[in-house]
């Protein structure tokens, strides 16, 4: 490899440790983790409780636990779409 190749490849892992340090210790490690973009754990613990508070203030008639069921459920859906990342960094499609 040349000299070019080389500071790409260390440039590469600099930023790798920078944006998901969890992925790339694990990556050393030799057992891979999952990158941040495919770990979704919070958002469903986030949709479940939204539906466990949604359907509490159906149940209770309590307008305020309905609110924030429907709050808590629309945050984690936006947590669950697969294309967050591009869209935020204004990438086509």
């Amino acid at each position: 490899m040349t000299q070019f190749d080389d500071e790409r490849l260390v440039n590469l892992a600099a930023r790798l440790e920078r944006d998901d340090p969890r992925f790339a210790r694990a990556l050393g490690a030799g057992r891979p983790a999952r990158p941040r973009e495919y770990r979704r754990t919070g958002a469903w613990w986030g949709l479940a409780t939204g539906a466990i508070a949604l359907g509490a203030g159906v149940f209770l008639p309590h307008g305020l636990l309905i609110a924030t069921g429907l709050v808590v459920m629309g945050i984690a859906v936006q947590l669950l779409d697969p294309d967050r990342t591009r869209r935020r960094h204004g990438s086509p499609r």
